[in-house]
């Protein structure tokens, strides 16, 4: 049974601006996405493109869950295969609270937008 559903659609050239600031670049990174989010965002061609996806998915699941969380708690991952969301910390006992035992992630971007569908199923 389907427990939520998230969609968030970002623009590419904010999430380039926040991580191309000089003064604050390096603090938004760190703060928002996990250092192996980084390093797979970091490899790619267009790897703001990636940054943003990763953006959306974290807002999207956000949503699912209706509850504010560090954003770091929320993690996409990509190994083979389509991404996928690994929860951290409250974020993961919010989950589980609410009997989530699925999450399913959807990613696809553009040069200008990104934009995320999670779905958490029980």
């Amino acid at each position: 049974m389907i427990l939520g559903v998230g969609i968030d659609i970002v623009e590419v050239r904010r999430i380039r601006a926040a991580l191309g600031n000089p003064r604050t670049g390096s603090r938004f990174q760190n703060r928002v996405f996990t250092a192996a989010e980084a390093a797979y965002c970091a490899r790619r061609r267009n790897g703001h493109e990636s940054f943003a996806a990763r953006f959306a998915a974290k807002e999207a699941m956000i949503k699912v869950l209706g509850r504010a969380v560090a954003w770091q708690e929320i993690e996409v991952t990509r190994t083979q295969g389509p991404p996928s969301i690994r929860l951290h910390g409250r974020a993961h006992t919010y989950a589980e609270a609410m009997g989530i035992k699925h999450i399913s992630l959807s990613l696809s971007h553009t040069a200008e937008t990104a934009v995320a569908v999670v779905i958490a199923e029980d």
